[in-house]
């Protein structure tokens, strides 16, 4: 019956599904670094089934016990990159989707192109810098856009959801009027001013008493544990945030709402 639920999802059937005892969480290495060397293959799915060995041509799920790739969370959409057999190149495992389900198991959903893997390979995992580094773009600015309207509309505005992509932002929030074009400008001015600024971004983790004092914004839908992690662009912008971000807003460039 569990098999069925799964096919009827498609692969993201597993995202709500455990692994099993022996395969552990993931450790997220990615806010350090764009590549691991030394990664291990935990778990390999194919055609919804737990499989041993991943072919050359399938496409299939790469569970690793440690990655680079961040998974689609918070709005973010996940990296893109390539995993390879450690010691031969030509091995690869090509990564379109990265998704974490509930045990903390990072999916990386993708195609083998070349050669073949195991469950317990080890194996170097390498995320698409440029992609990041736009997707870092636009999730910056969504924290500026966010302060942006509050100075504008009043600290009223919540947000409400977000879209961040590696050429587009959308950024949902709670206001009682559609904005005027006069508020529209001074919205995009206000990013821009803050961009130009060149504001240093830092991220730091703390207990989340310690956290709320700071005056650092979450979001009401989201559940959060003991420690979270807080991004603050110079006091102008603090949020609760799991996402990967620049590390000065001067890197974000110009910013336009279309």
């Amino acid at each position: 019956r569990a098999r069925k639920a799964r096919e009827a999802l498609g692969d993201l059937g597993w995202a709500g599904v455990e692994f099993g005892k022996d395969v552990p969480s993931t450790e997220f290495a990615g806010y350090d670094n764009t590549s691991v060397e030394d990664a291990r293959v935990v778990a390999l799915v194919v055609e919804n089934e737990l499989a041993e060995v991943l072919m050359s041509g399938v496409e299939g799920i790469v569970v690793l016990d440690r990655t680079p790739f961040y998974a689609e969370m918070g709005g973010q959409s996940a990296d893109h990159g390539d995993i390879f057999r450690s010691g031969e190149g030509g091995l690869v495992f090509r990564v379109s989707d990265v998704q974490k389900n509930k045990g903390g198991k990072y999916m990386h959903y993708g195609k083998m192109t070349e050669g073949s893997l195991k469950a317990g390979d080890v194996v170097r995992a390498s995320i698409d810098t440029q992609r990041r580094q736009a997707i870092a773009r636009a999730h910056s600015a969504t924290h500026l856009l966010d302060a942006a309207l509050r100075s504008v509309l009043g600290d009223h505005v919540h947000q409400a959801g977000s879209l961040v992509e590696e050429d587009y932002l959308r950024f949902d929030f709670t206001h009682f009027a559609a904005l005027t074009a006069e508020e529209l400008s001074q919205v995009s001015q206000g990013v821009n001013d803050a961009i130009l600024a060149g504001y240093p971004v830092e991220a730091k983790e703390m207990p989340i008493e310690e956290a709320k004092k700071t005056g650092a914004i979450a979001l009401f839908s989201e559940k959060y544990g003991d420690t979270v992690r807080v991004v603050d662009m110079c006091g102008y912008s603090v949020e609760f945030c799991g996402g990967t971000h620049l590390e000065n807003t001067a890197m974000a460039g110009l910013f336009h709402i279309e």
